[in-house]
């Protein structure tokens, strides 16, 4: 019975060593390259600053450029220009004829008004608020105009009633009780 033990320990399975946890490998970092887009020619530059010098100008400095400008060839750009100008000269129905302008570089189809449509639906959407902003103006101009009336009318009647009270005859004052009750 000796031998039994050492045949029982044999037939049992030693545990496997304990594993040893290895560090993952070392990642190089990749390299950091800047992102540089490659844009197309920016034209919105030489338009912002084109729209500060019009901003300078007095009105007939504006109709004599806008002239100038009439007689050019359709492009875009021109338009983005026109546009600017009619934005500044205030005349009846100008804001409309600048939100045409923009609005018609916004939607065209044209290569050439591809990198301008950002700046056009910009100054048309100023455009649309500038023509709601005066709209609203206008009438609450006509309502001031109107409460203004109302009220100088309303002074008419004031001072008329004030007029006919100064104009009657005093009343005499009233008897004491004392001397009635005799």
């Amino acid at each position: 019975m000796t031998a039994l033990p050492l045949v029982l320990a044999a037939c049992v399975t030693q545990a496997p060593p304990p594993q040893v946890a290895l560090p993952p490998p070392a990642v190089a970092p990749l390299a950091q390259t800047p992102i540089t887009h490659v844009s197309p020619q920016d034209e919105a530059a030489p338009l912002l600053a084109y729209h500060q010098s019009l901003r300078r100008m007095a009105q007939g400095e504006l109709l004599k450029e806008l002239s100038g400008l009439s007689l050019q060839q359709a492009t875009p750009k021109l338009s983005l220009q026109i546009g600017m100008i009619l934005m500044l000269t205030r005349g009846s129905g100008d804001l409309a004829r600048a939100q045409a302008q923009f609005d018609s570089v916004a939607t065209s189809g044209e290569p050439a008004a591809q990198s301008l449509k950002p700046l056009a639906q910009l100054l048309s959407s100023h455009c649309a608020e500038a023509r709601r902003l005066s709209e609203h103006n206008e009438k609450l101009s006509t309502q001031l105009k109107e409460n203004q009336r109302k009220t100088e009318q309303l002074n008419d009647m004031l001072e008329g009633l004030k007029a006919i009270e100064r104009n009657l005859p005093v009343r005499p004052p009233p008897q004491s009780s004392a001397q009635g009750g005799r």
